[in-house]
């Protein structure tokens, strides 16, 4: 395992992190507990030292899970989760105000609920569940981060942008006021290369790359006859003929497999880690076998200049969220 510096926080986070959405048992059906401790457990084993989690996944299920592994372990693992926004909306809309989702008393009871669950004193990361740099304006969200801060319940500050919108974070970035930003950054969507990341670089914050499987459709998996177990979330996200468009997508891809990259998902994990910008890819895990695959990709090696250019072919912007 690889190990990259996340921003101004100077910690040396692994290349591939573990994301805990699916083990929460909410939206993605089928986790179960036993299987999800042992691929965190497995994923330590690999050497990844960095967990996301959030609140929201699994009303606090997936960080009861995070915290029972990493206290149990005597390697030195950093945790990051999310304070959900009060009025529920992901992603934020254009007339949210920072009150609106993230009110000082909203913050804190968040933390100290996140704490309850992992049974930790602090985490390493806390981040706003979604943003809008129009909250630069009213600071009352920094002020109660800051506030936890002094308290040692939180190390670090970030923000997760909200889907497909990498440049509503660019003011965020410039501020100085956070350490991380996380962001949907895969083949498929390449959008924060166009600014985002190159910003991130200049000012020293630390990129959390998520999605890097497009929620899967970019593993290869998916094709048009794919099903979901019923109230799956995913049975949405690849409604109608979205799996047949997935599966169109991704076919050119497999030509470009070979001495580079032997799968998609190796191809998919290597496209993020080529970017200097990136400090940790954090893919959605829930077996021991993914986790072993995944973090055996961090062993050093780039993608090509010439295999970066083709990948530029295959951007596909558009938005399976809405």
């Amino acid at each position: 395992m690889q190990y990259r510096r996340l921003g101004k926080t100077g910690l040396q986070v692994s290349e591939i992190g573990f994301g805990a959405w699916g083990i929460g048992g909410t939206w993605w059906l089928g986790a179960q507990d036993a299987e999800s401790v042992a691929a965190l457990h497995a994923a330590i084993d690999a050497g990844v030292n960095f967990i996301d989690t959030a609140l929201v996944y699994g009303d606090g299920h997936s960080e009861s899970l995070v915290g029972q592994v990493v206290r149990s372990r005597s390697e030195r693992i950093y945790v990051a989760t999310k304070v959900p926004p009060l009025n529920q909306h992901w992603p934020a809309l254009p007339q949210d105000r920072a009150q609106d989702c993230f009110p000082p008393s909203h913050i804190i009871e968040c933390t100290e609920r996140s704490l309850r669950s992992l049974g930790m004193d602090s985490v390493d990361l806390q981040q706003l569940h979604v943003w809008r740099d129009e909250w630069l304006q009213d600071l009352s969200w920094l002020e109660a981060l800051h506030q936890l801060k002094a308290q040692g319940k939180i190390r670090a500050i970030g923000v997760s942008i909200n889907d497909h919108e990498p440049d509503s974070a660019l003011k965020l970035v410039a501020s100085g006021h956070v350490d991380t930003v996380q962001v949907i950054y895969n083949i498929f969507d390449q959008s924060p290369g166009w600014s985002l990341l190159s910003a991130c670089v200049k000012h020293d914050v630390g990129v959390l790359a998520r999605c890097p499987f497009d929620e899967g459709g970019l593993t290869g998996k998916i094709t048009p006859d794919t099903t979901f177990p019923p109230g799956d979330w995913r049975n949405d996200y690849f409604k109608g003929e979205r799996k047949a468009q997935v599966a169109a997508h991704v076919a050119p891809l497999t030509k470009l497999l070979g001495l580079e990259a032997r799968t998609l998902p190796e191809l998919a994990l290597r496209f993020c880690l080529t970017h200097p910008a990136v400090s940790t890819v954090i893919p959605g895990m829930r077996t021991t076998a993914n986790v072993r695959a995944n973090a055996a990709v961090s062993d050093g090696r780039h993608l090509s200049e010439a295999l970066m250019a083709e990948l530029a072919k295959h951007a596909w912007l558009r938005n399976f969220y809405d």
